[in-house]
C-alpha cells in the first residue's frame, strides 16, 4: 500500500521538522567532539586544540538538545492533529536522518558502553562478572571505565554479555572500533523496535505513526540508545518483538523473546505478565502460565549456560544503586538524612534504606493496582504502567529507564494521559545529563548549558515568526 501523498502544508511541516531534528543531531554530534564521552585516544578522542573545547561543546551540544527536542514535539503534534502527514515509512525515514550525525560521533551523554566492552572482555578472560568489576581486567577498556563502576560487578544478563563478548573478542583492545561495533548492536535494537512497534500498535486501534513517534524518535533513544549505545536499546527491542508476536497469536516464541529482553535487564520480565495472560485467552489460565513458566525458565537456563557466566547476575541487581543514584526515593533518603544529621539524630543509612524499601513497597502497590484493573487496562498497556512505577519508585534511575515503559504505552495510547506523561517526561529528562554522562556540576557548564539552550529557543522563536503564516501548528499537544 502506497504512502499517502501529503498536502503542501502538511510536506512543509514534515519538513521543517526534519530540517530542525537534523541540524540539532548535528550540533549534539559536533558538540560531542569537545564535551562528550570519547576515549582518550583515537579518532574519537577530544581533538587537541587552542580552545576550551569542553565548555564550548556543552554549549553546541545544548543549542543541538533544544532544536532536536522542539522538532520531535513539534511533529508530534503533526502526528496527533493529521495522522495521514507522516506515514511508518517517512517516520522511519525521518529516524534514519535524525539519527544519522550520531552514528560516527563520540559517545555522548553516557561512558556505560566502555563498561561494556570491558565485561565483554572479562567473560572472554574467564573472569567472574559477577563477582568483580573493570580494575581486574585492566587494559584499553577498563581504563575507559568511570572510577565509580571499576570495582563493582555487573548488572546485567547473559543474553547482553554474549553481545558484549562477541565485541570485545571481534575488536581486540581496540577502542574505537568496540565503541562504534557496540553502536551497531544498540542500533539493531532501534531497528527491531521500530519494525516490530507498528504491528503491535495495530492490534490495540493505535496508528503506526503515533506510536513511533512516542517511542522510536523519542529524543531519549537517539540520545541515549544511539548516542550512548545503551544496551536497553536491546532490551526495548525484544520486549516490543515478544508482546507483538504474543498478542499475535505466537505465545511461546512471544515468551523467549521477552526473556531474552530480560535477560538484559530484569525489569523486562514484567512483560512475560502480558503473555501469559495474552496466551489465556486461548489456552485457559492453567496452560498458559504453567507454558510461560516452563518457556521462560528454559530459555533463562539454556542462554545462561550458553554464556558460561552462572546465575550471579541475580545477586548483582544491586550493582546500579549508590549513595548518589538518580532516584525518587534516593533523594528523600538524602535529605531525610540530612535533616536529622542537622538536628543532631543522624541515624546513618536508616533514612535511605528506609526510603528505599517503601519506594519498592510503592512499586508493588502500583502493580497490584494494575493487576486488579486488568481487564479496563489491558495486558500490554498494564506492562508499560508497572515498568513506569518501577522507575519512578526504584531505587536507581536514569533517564532513558523511561523508554521501558514508554515502549508498550506508545503501542497502546500514545497520547492518553500516561502517553503524555512520558512525553512530557522524555523530553524534560533528555536535557539533564551533560554530554560527558555526568549531571552537571558547577556553575561554568550548567551555564553554557543554559546558553545553548536559550540561543536554540530564540532561534526557535526568530523561525517561529517567519513561517507563522503558513504554519498553524504551535508548539505542544494540546488541543
Amino acid at each position: 500500500m502506497s504512502a499517502p501523498v501529503l498536502t503542501n502544508p502538511d510536506a512543509g511541516q514534515l519538513g521543517r521538522c526534519r530540517a530542525w531534528g537534523v541540524a540539532g543531531a548535528v550540533c549534539v554530534a559536533l558538540g560531542g567532539l569537545g564535551s562528550g564521552a570519547g576515549p582518550a585516544s583515537g579518532p574519537l578522542a577530544r581533538p587537541d586544540l587552542p580552545v576550551d573545547l569542553f565548555t564550548a561543546g556543552i554549549a553546541v551540544a545544548y543549542f543541538g538538545l533544544v532544536l532536536l527536542v522542539v522538532a520531535w514535539w513539534r511533529l508530534g503534534r503533526l502526528v496527533r492533529q493529521r495522522p495521514a502527514s507522516a506515514s511508518s515509512e517517512e517516520l522511519l525515514a525521518t529516524l534514519l536522518m535524525w539519527a544519522a550525525p550520531l552514528l560516527i560521533a563520540p559517545p555522548v551523554f553516557s561512558r556505560d558502553v566502555y563498561s561494556y566492552l570491558a565485561q565483554g572482555a572479562m567473560v572472554g578472560a574467564g573472569l567472574d562478572v559477577y563477582r568483580d568489576g573493570p580494575a581486574v581486567l585492566g587494559g584499553p577498556f577498563a581504563a575507559e571505565v568511570p572510577a565509580i563502576w571499576q570495582h563493582t560487578a555487573t548488572p546485567y544478563g547473559p543474553a547482553f554479555l554474549l553481545l558484549a563478548t562477541a565485541v570485545a573478542t571481534l575488536v581486540g583492545g581496540h577502542v574505537t572500533l568496540g565503541v562504534l561495533l557496540m553502536r551497531l548492536v544498540a542500533l539493531g535494537g532501534v531497528t527491531l523496535l521500530a519494525y516490530s512497534l507498528p504491528p503491535l500498535a495495530r492490534r490495540f486501534g493505535v496508528a503506526p505513526g503515533a506510536a513511533l513517534w512516542l517511542a522510536v524518535l523519542n529524543p531519549l533513544v537517539l540520545l541515549h540508545l544511539v548516542g550512548g549505545a545503551h544496551n536497553d536499546a536491546v532490551l526495548v527491542g525484544l520486549l516490543s518483538a515478544g508482546l507483538a508476536l504474543a498478542v499475535a497469536g505466537r505465545p511461546v516464541l512471544g515468551a523467549v523473546l521477552v526473556t531474552l529482553a530480560a535477560l538484559v535487564k530484569v525489569p523486562a520480565a514484567v512483560g512475560l505478565a502480558a503473555v501469559a495472560v495474552v496466551w489465556a485467552a486461548s489456552a485457559g489460565r492453567v496452560r498458559a502460565l504453567g507454558g510461560t513458566i516452563l518457556v521462560a525458565g528454559g530459555t533463562a537456563v539454556g542462554v545462561t549456560w550458553l554464556a558460561g557466566t552462572g546465575f550471579g547476575w541475580v545477586g548483582a541487581l544491586r550493582t546500579p544503586v549508590t549513595a548518589d543514584s538518580w532516584s525518587l526515593t534516593s533523594a528523600l533518603g538524602r535529605a531525610t538524612g540530612s535533616l536529622l544529621s542537622a538536628l543532631d539524630a543522624g541515624l546513618g543509612t536508616a533514612p535511605m534504606t528506609g526510603w528505599r524499601v517503601a519506594g519498592m513497597c510503592a512499586a508493588v502497590a502500583a502493580a497490584l493496582l494494575v493487576w486488579h484493573r486488568r481487564r479496563s487496562v489491558g495486558p500490554v498497556h498494564g506492562v508499560g504502567l508497572v515498568l513506569g512505577g518501577v522507575v519512578v519508585f526504584g531505587p536507581a534511575v536514569r533517564p532513558w529507564y523511561l523508554l521501558w515503559a514508554v515502549v508498550p504505552l506508545a503501542a497502546t495510547a500514545p497520547f492518553g494521559r500516561a502517553g503524555r506523561f512520558a512525553a512530557a517526561a522524555s523530553a524534560v529528562l533528555a536535557l539533564v545529563v551533560l554530554p560527558d554522562g555526568f549531571a552537571p556540576h558547577g556553575l561554568g557548564p550548567l551555564g553554557f548549558a543554559v546558553t545553548g539552550g536559550v540561543l536554540a529557543i530564540a532561534l526557535l522563536v526568530m523561525a517561529a515568526f517567519a513561517t507563522a503564516p503558513d504554519d498553524d501548528l504551535a508548539p505542544g499537544l494540546a488541543g
